[in-house]
Parts: structure tokens; C-alpha cells; sequence
């Protein structure tokens, strides 16, 4: 990891679109960025990657983003890496949701590229831009 990077950042997308555009604005920021696919290629990856923010969307197929974020925090290796979920459906019942299981934030699509990296700013515990 270079000296430069804020730290790094795991992207679970399954729509490349979307993957590519976080994957630019975290990297344009100087994060370190991978990326995944779905919940369970974020499972597969995480402990090579050590990452620490993942963005999860949470329509995905096999493995969904609650299912992801439950297992990350599950399990004592990953428990600790902050967790923001990306849903273009933010009820209360989704937001409560996410409490529970412990995700540390939930973002909106179409979200602002902005506060996203506002948000895994805060995460990756650096002040804000």
C-alpha cells in the first residue's frame, strides 16, 4: 500500500456502473480501492484485500448485502471494518435493519459521489475533506 493512501476500500457492486464510479471517486480521494461483485465475492475477498471501509450494495446476487454485512460482522476477523450500505431503498425498516445487524453507514442511490467519500472519510477515521 503506498504512503499516499488513505487507506483502503472494498467495493461490492454487482452493476459495473456503479462499481466503476465509486471505484474512481474513492481512488481520485487517494483511497486504495478492490472491488467485488456480490455479497459473496466480497466474503471471498475481504481478508486478502484487508480493507477498511466496504461499500455493499445490497440488491446483489447469491450472496445480498445484508446477508454480506451480517457475515463481516459475525465473523471476529472482519467485525471490525466499517460497513457503509447502498440501497435505492431507504425505509425505516431497511435503516433499522442496518442498525442491527451494525452497519456503520447507509447511503441512498442515486447517491452524491461526494458524500460518499464524506462518509468512508469518516469511517477510514480522517478528518473531512
Amino acid at each position: 500500500m503506498s504512503s499516499s493512501s488513505l487507506g483502503r476500500v472494498l467495493v461490492v457492486d454487482d452493476d459495473d456502473v456503479i462499481r466503476q464510479l465509486i471505484t474512481v471517486n474513492l481512488e481520485l480521494e487517494g483511497f486504495d480501492v478492490a472491488t467485488a461483485v456480490d455479497g459473496q465475492d466480497c466474503l471471498d475477498k475481504v481478508k486478502s484485500v484487508r480493507p477498511d471501509v466496504v461499500t455493499l450494495d445490497i440488491m446483489m446476487p447469491r450472496l445480498d448485502g445484508w446477508e454480506a454485512a451480517s457475515r463481516l460482522r459475525a465473523d471476529p476477523d472482519t467485525a471490525g471494518i466499517k460497513v457503509v450500505l447502498l440501497s435505492a431503498r431507504a425505509q425505516e425498516a431497511d435503516l433499522e435493519r442496518g442498525s442491527r445487524i451494525g452497519v456503520d453507514a447507509y447511503l441512498t442511490k442515486p447517491f452524491d459521489p461526494d458524500e460518499l467519500i464524506e462518509v468512508v472519510r469518516r469511517l477510514a477515521g480522517l478528518p473531512p475533506a
